[in-house]
C-alpha cells in the first residue's frame, strides 16, 4: 500500500493547503472586512460608486376607514372582542372595569349612567360613531389624552372595523 515516507507527505501537502487556506481567509477578512476597532475606528467607504438610478418611493394609498367598515366580519371582530372582554361587557347595564357597550355605535359619548369617566371623556362631547370608534380605538392614550383605558389600542385598521361591525351587530 503505502509507505511510511509517502504517507507523510500527503499529511505535509494536506497541513500545507490547510494553513495556506487560513491564511487568504484571515487576510480576505482583513483586507475586506468594514467596521468593528480592526481598523482603528474608521469605518467609511474608500470609494463610492455613483449610478444613475433614481430612488422611487412606494406611496401607499389611504383607504377610506368606512370602505374598509362596509366589508368587515363581525365575526371576526367577536374574535377581536376577546381582548376587551377582560374590562366591557355587552350585556346592557353590566358595567366592568369600563362601560357595558351594549348600543355603542351611535351612543353619545361617556352616557352610561352610574360609571365613572374621566373627565377627558366627559368633556369631549359626541358620538360613538365608526369614526370616533376607529380612533380611538387605534390608541385611546392618543385620542383621548387622560383616558382611564389602559389598553395600548389596535393597531390593524381591519381589527377595528370588524370590531366595530360586531359591536354595532351585538346589540
Amino acid at each position: 500500500m503505502f509507505d511510511t515516507m509517502t504517507l507523510t507527505k500527503i499529511v505535509a501537502a494536506f497541513c500545507g493547503a490547510l494553513l495556506v487556506f487560513l491564511f487568504a481567509l484571515w487576510l480576505a477578512e482583513g483586507l475586506y472586512h468594514v467596521g468593528g476597532d480592526s481598523h482603528g475606528g474608521h469605518n467609511e467607504a474608500a470609494y463610492v460608486i455613483e449610478d444613475d438610478t433614481e430612488i422611487v418611493e412606494e406611496t401607499i394609498e389611504d383607504v377610506d376607514f368606512e370602505i374598509i367598515l362596509a366589508s368587515a366580519n363581525p365575526e371576526k371582530g367577536a374574535k377581536v372582542f376577546s381582548k376587551c372582554k377582560a374590562c366591557h361587557k355587552i350585556a346592557d347595564g353590566a358595567n366592568g372595569t369600563g362601560p357595558h357597550l351594549y348600543n355603542v355605535v351611535g351612543r353619545e359619548i361617556a352616557a352610561v349612567s352610574g360609571f365613572g369617566y374621566s373627565g377627558t371623556l366627559v368633556e369631549m362631547g359626541g358620538v360613538w360613531d365608526a369614526n370616533a370608534l376607529n380612533g380611538f380605538l387605534e390608541n385611546p392614550k392618543k385620542y383621548a389624552p387622560g383616558t382611564k383605558m389602559g389598553f395600548a389600542g389596535l393597531k390593524k385598521e381591519t381589527d377595528r372595523a370588524n370590531l366595530i361591525a360586531y359591536l354595532a351587530s351585538a346589540n
